[in-house]
């Protein structure tokens, strides 16, 4: 039986198994609050990380808020905003 998470996380099953795969907490409770049926349905289309310029990438994780970004490669940079 899954632990209780909270009122912050609506599916405490599914937050556990994403933790399991390694993902982040933030990830975790995004993913585990959206309704299953419809999860896979949205969203459009975006081009590659490796497609974007270094500048867009920095811009991106600016907006996020990945700290130490100043001083990442263009590789790390898309790792972290993977990751997030």
């Amino acid at each position: 039986m899954a632990k209780d998470h909270g009122p912050s996380v609506k599916d405490d099953e599914q937050y556990e198994k994403l933790r399991e795969q390694g993902e982040s907490k933030e990830k975790a409770a995004r993913i585990a609050n959206t309704d299953r049926s419809t999860a896979g349905k949205r969203g459009g289309t975006s081009g590659s990380y490796e497609d974007w310029t270094k500048d867009d990438l920095m811009d991106r994780a600016r907006e996020i808020g990945i700290e130490g970004r100043s001083d990442m490669t263009k590789d790390e940079l898309i790792d972290a905003l993977r990751d997030h």
